[in-house]
């Protein structure tokens, strides 16, 4: 959510950004109910402090005149609770359009009207090439008996899949090398919940423009389960106060996400890329508004220290407008390279979402010289497990149809180098 006063003060700013993220959203309806309200509201102001008035001198008098000021203060009354009835219509209609409006793109973001316009900004590793023809992460996966989507298929239906054997275990290999690495960084580990409620999920911002249609909504229990990580973590300081000493706060979560992935299709609903149920392992930061676009760098740089150091090539790409999601003000994707589409897809994904989620979740922090402001939030993507499994498989086969295991993640499974390995194979 925006400032209110910023909106009043900026017209026409807030009408470019929400023209450069292609959001339709009528700023001058807002504005004029923002007038109204404003109006009522000192209507009703003027009524309370004339009732506080009147209220000091009922009790002092007696007789006829204090029955004909409590006669005239029934009249006020009256009058009172329609002016109160009237800006509560208005505060949620205001409150609807407020939040319509997404959070403005920082001012180095490219304009461009979908991902074909996004840049590449730094292409890192040698393209994996192999002696043989690769094969699909699925074929190998099939083989071996790693990912079972044809069984989860008959328990849950599409695009669930099994992770078994080896792989199963690599999951956990790969989640405990990333809490390793971020551990030492300062960030604070946690296994949040993955039910929240209506109030959370919409204050994140990514219930508009239709972000509900790929969410998992329990509505007669007030809960929705996150399509991402940090949809959880975001919320935990809901209507507190920090200490500027304390900042940043950076925590780094495991949990399973949910998502419809309506508009999906074609070969990406195939196999685990583009699942209903997936884990991830994710990186959220709450800092000071002056650090915020160093916190987004210091993020972006972990994703990349722990992409590398499973030596998986992959190319950084920066959203531009038309990409960026309604929190986000500014977002960098990581996409890695998969040897059998010969391309790159995505695996990660950083955001700096400023103070338009503080503000929806009244979350700030009180500066040294007693001042109050909201808190900047940011989100970073440590591995989506599924996507990084597949770019393991894909970057790490051998022409036999066996898998080499990054060597990162060795001493995590027994230091074993390539799979298949368990004894009852």
């Amino acid at each position: 959510m925006l400032d209110i006063k910023f909106i009043r003060e900026n017209p026409d700013e807030v009408k470019k950004g929400c023209r450069k993220k292609q959001i339709s959203v009528d700023i001058d309806k807002l504005l004029d109910l923002d007038k109204k309200k404003r109006v009522l509201f000192q209507a009703v102001e003027k009524i309370r402090a004339k009732k506080n008035k009147a209220s000091k001198e009922i009790a002092k008098i007696k007789g006829k005149e204090k029955e004909r000021l409590i006669s005239e203060m029934k009249k006020v009354d009256a009058k009172n609770d329609r002016l109160e009835k009237d800006l509560k219509q208005i505060e949620k209609k205001l409150n609807l359009f407020m939040l319509e409006i997404p959070n403005l793109p920082r001012i180095d973001v490219k304009e461009g009207k979908d991902e074909s316009e996004n840049e590449v900004i730094k292409t890192v590793g040698k393209k994996t090439k192999f002696a043989f023809s690769p094969r699909d992460y699925m074929v190998i996966a099939e083989k071996l008996d790693l990912i079972d989507v044809v069984r989860a298929g008959k328990t849950s239906g599409s695009r669930f899949g099994y992770l078994k054997n080896e792989v199963a275990l690599l999951e956990f290999a790969i989640i405990q090398f990333t809490f390793d690495v971020l551990i030492k960084e300062g960030f604070i580990p946690v296994v949040p919940p993955v039910m929240i409620k209506e109030k959370s999920m919409g204050a994140m911002g990514y219930l508009a423009h239709g972000g509900e249609e790929e969410t998992y909504h329990f509505a007669k229990d007030g809960l929705y389960l996150v399509g991402t990580s940090e949809q959880s973590i975001g919320p935990m300081f809901m209507n507190e106060i920090l200490e500027e000493k304390d900042l940043p706060q950076r925590y780094v979560s495991f949990s399973t996400c949910f998502r419809r992935e309506a508009g999906s299709y074609g070969r990406d609903t195939k196999g685990i890329l583009r699942v209903h149920q997936f884990d991830k392992v994710e990186m959220f930061v709450f800092t000071k508004i002056e650090d915020s676009d160093k916190e987004h760098e210091f993020l972006l740089s972990m994703e990349e220290r722990l992409t590398q150091a499973l030596k998986i090539p992959y190319q950084v790409v920066k959203m531009c407008t038309g990409d960026l999601g309604n929190p986000a003000a500014r977002k960098y994707d990581i996409e890695c390279w998969v040897p059998s589409e010969e391309k790159y897809r995505e695996t990660h994904s950083t955001s700096n979402c400023t103070d338009f989620q503080a503000r929806r979740l009244n979350i700030r922090y009180r500066k040294k010289d007693k001042g109050i402001k909201f808190v900047h939030t940011l989100n970073g993507t440590a591995f989506a497990v599924g996507r990084i499994i597949i770019a393991i498989i894909e970057n790490y086969q051998t022409e036999e149809g066996n898998i080499v295991i990054p060597e990162v993640l060795r001493k995590y499974m027994n230091n074993e180098k390539k799979i298949p390995f368990l004894s009852h194979r």
